[in-house]
């Protein structure tokens, strides 16, 4: 009798490590799948220079200053041609970066989506000096991403201005 308990121990111990052992060879991870995503460009057209990125949602009553239209061009066509201008900028833009972007693999797996917007400081020569967000998608994943291909981009030459707002939208297909 004083040697059953020893025993019924280590059979407990030896049956417990098989059953363990036995999960730990049998289990596979489970496969990757496989989507594709592309960079498109946005559903809705890009906002007008004159108008403002950000806007205060908040306030109940509005103010007096946020009240008062920003001053429009001098003439229609210049608004026009500005706006074109802008427009060209940023689509140049945006199939320099596509050179760059990827989709980052986590964000595929979850199902991630959503629309960053880039800040571009760039110098005389084109070059981008900073990169800066300037509305989150939500998910740090995919501003980082979009942070990081703009970055890889090198130099926006094309560019006649020294700051440039470059949305990036990921979207699964």
């Amino acid at each position: 009798m004083p040697f059953q308990l020893p025993a019924a121990l280590a059979i407990s111990l030896l049956l417990h490590v098989a059953v363990l052992w036995w999960n730990v060879i049998e289990f596979r991870p489970p496969p990757t799948p496989r989507l594709q995503a592309s960079l498109q460009p946005p559903d809705r057209p890009v906002p007008a220079s004159d108008e403002p990125l950000l806007k205060n949602t908040l306030s109940s009553d509005p103010s007096p200053a946020a009240a008062t239209p920003p001053p429009r061009p001098a003439t229609a066509t210049a608004a026009a041609t500005t706006r074109a201008v802008a427009r060209r900028q940023i689509e140049a833009a945006q199939r320099k970066l596509s050179q760059h972007l990827y989709y980052p693999p986590e964000a595929v797996a979850r199902g991630i989506e959503g629309e960053v917007r880039l800040l571009l400081r760039l110098a005389d020569d084109g070059s981008i000096i900073d990169v800066q967000l300037a509305a989150s998608s939500g998910h740090a994943i995919l501003d980082q991403a979009a942070v990081k291909a703009a970055y890889a981009m090198g130099r926006a030459n094309w560019a006649q201005s020294r700051e440039l707002i470059l949305p990036v939208i990921f979207r699964l297909q």
